[in-house]
């Protein structure tokens, strides 16, 4: 009787263990190294920027002394950034860039304008015109002497939304290799354009350096503008931060990959316009229509078909890296309740954020339709440095709000406040140099961001939620996505 009493109690024993064990969390895996973080730093901010609008930095300077000059203190400006975002990212490690430092500075109100510009504008527009950029070199090949028909370009771009928007819901790794694959082909043709330059320079090629500041026209607005041109080349210096929890060991990998990722970046700006210049005079410069190509049909004939084909592969390396990083904004907001909270969930198969990169390729593809959305990203970028001016402004208060918080790494407070600082200076002078309609509607549309925080966060009507709860439930099963669980330490 004792033994059967003993097989009993073993087998109650037994099943409360069962019970009481907890069913395996769902969480985004940390699957990202180092090189990983470098390759997606420099992936990100080398698209399509530096090689078709450098002309747009010399446009505002008119020399090439003061033109050389910004591209480098844009690499300055891009890493103390980067470096406040690394204290930021080692202090709050969750993804979702701004929008955690913001909710943690200021609470949910500015968090929410944050996301509710960024997601429905600022994010998938500039996603959306990489693409375009990618179409137009991808289809140039096809249409000799004369530009490709619009149909095309945006057929093609699509496309390229919907296969980048496919490999990073399917997995992780998946999307992580695709990047390092892109930034090995990217580095290639920026390496073929720095030695180029290198060797004219050496076969005595300097006349354009001659005098270089003279005839320059440097004033405040312009110089706040050419640094505003050259910083959308450098956009993208904060990717990093938003995929945080992905990162192994992000105390470490983190800085590692700014310190190391933005100054290369930052000397390849500077050696592939040197190269540029060895080639074309400013007047030249500023009449071609891609600036890489002419320097490739100039110095790489016959072999300048590699320049068009190398920048496909960059343009979709950028686009590629704006759609790892922004889809998980959504997903973090999504988790927040400031949207559709389906978006926070996780695929069971794949441990990937689905549903928030699949919103964020869709809202892409929509802004193509338009065509013309250039003067759009103009207008709605300096929004951008808005919110970087008011994180790094974050960064200064939780200083003295939130002291008990862990800083593994600590940056002199100077260095956020210069950020900070010119900020202000890069909002303000647009405004100030060219004051037009557009930025009030800017500001207007940002400020509209709270009556949706009132009705749909704030105040959570009953009747957004009958209708949200079926969609959500059969978007669930359709898409075989579960909530996130928190892990329990």
């Amino acid at each position: 009787m004792g033994e059967e009493s003993l097989k009993r109690r073993k087998g109650r024993e037994d099943r409360q263990s069962v019970q009481s064990h907890e069913p395996p969390t769902m969480n985004l895996q940390k699957q990202m190294g180092l090189m990983s973080g470098i390759c997606m730093i420099v992936g990100t901010i080398i698209g399509s920027g530096i090689f078709v609008s450098p002309k747009s930095v010399l446009a505002n300077v008119e020399a090439v002394g003061p033109c050389l000059t910004i591209w480098a203190a844009c690499g300055v400006l891009a890493t103390l950034g980067a470096l406040c975002f690394a204290e930021l990212g080692t202090m709050i490690t969750k993804s979702g860039g701004e929008y955690p430092y913001l909710m943690e500075a200021f609470g949910p109100i500015p968090a929410f304008l944050f996301s509710w510009t960024s997601l429905l504008v600022t994010k998938p527009s500039s996603f959306a015109i990489i693409c375009l950029s990618f179409a137009e070199y991808a289809s140039a090949p096809f249409y000799p002497g004369c530009d490709p028909p619009q149909a095309v370009i945006k057929c093609l771009a699509a496309a390229a939304i919907a296969v980048i928007t496919i490999v990073n819901s399917l997995s992780v790794k998946l999307g992580s290799y695709l990047q390092n694959f892109l930034t090995a082909a990217k580095m290639i043709i920026v390496t073929v354009i720095i030695v180029s330059g290198i060797v004219l320079l050496a076969q005595g090629k300097t006349d354009n350096f001659k005098d270089s500041f003279k005839g320059s026209k440097i004033s405040v607005s312009s110089l706040s503008l050419a640094f505003y041109n050259g910083l959308w080349a450098y956009d993208g210096w904060n990717q990093l931060n938003y995929i945080t929890e992905e990162l192994k060991n992000p105390y470490r990998n983190l800085p590692l990959s700014i310190i190391i990722g933005i100054p290369l970046v930052t000397v390849c700006y500077v050696l592939i316009n040197i190269s540029y210049f060895t080639v074309m005079t400013s007047t030249e410069l500023l009449q071609s229509q891609a600036v890489a190509v002419t320097f490739g049909d100039r110095v790489l004939y016959p072999a300048s078909w590699i320049v068009p084909l190398f920048v496909v592969f960059s343009t979709l390396g950028s686009a590629n890296g704006t759609c790892f990083t922004s889809g998980r904004l959504v997903y973090v907001a999504g988790r927040e309740g400031h949207v559709l909270k389906l978006l926070s969930y996780i695929s069971v198969k794949h441990l990937t954020p689905a549903p928030a990169i699949i919103f964020y390729g869709t809202i892409a593809i929509i802004y193509i339709i338009p065509g013309d959305i250039d003067s759009l990203i103009n207008y709605f970028s300096f929004a951008v440095w808005i919110f970087y001016g008011l994180t790094v402004l974050g960064l200064i208060v939780m200083r003295f709000t939130r002291k008990e918080l862990k800083r593994p790494i600590r940056v002199p407070i100077i260095i956020p406040a210069i950020v900070t600082l010119v900020s202000v200076v890069l909002v303000l002078a647009p405004i100030i140099s060219a004051p037009e309609l557009p930025y009030l509607y800017c500001t207007l549309f940002i400020l509209s961001g709270l009556v949706a925080y009132a009705l749909f966060v704030h105040c959570k009507f009953s009747w957004a939620q009958k209708i949200s709860k079926p969609i959500t439930m059969h978007l669930q099963m359709l898409m075989e996505v579960v909530p996130e669980e928190d892990i329990t330490e």
